[in-house]
């Protein structure tokens, strides 16, 4: 009778320590899908960035489209979120 309870214990502990791992697991694929992308997006930013620096330097009128070039980027790090929450999810 006690080795029943026994290893109906270690079988309860052994469950829990497969949903915590299969949650860790969910998180870390969310932080790498997120740092990825952020660093993805940093250095794309990097070479635009300083092109851009550059671009309206010598011409004050490409400032618009500079910004805008600038901007898309950054739309990599909102895609890597989403993902990143349905992962958690």
């Amino acid at each position: 009778m006690v080795d029943a309870v026994v290893t109906q214990a270690a079988i309860e502990m052994s469950v829990e320590a497969v949903q915590a791992s299969q949650i860790g697991m969910k998180a870390l694929a969310a932080a790498i899908a997120i740092a990825g992308t952020g660093f993805a997006s940093a250095w794309a930013e990097l070479s635009i960035g300083s092109a851009a620096v550059g671009a309206v330097a010598e011409n004050k009128d490409l400032f618009g489209s500079v910004l805008v070039l600038t901007i898309i980027p950054e739309t990599i790090v909102i895609f890597g979120l989403v993902v990143g929450l349905l992962l958690i999810l």
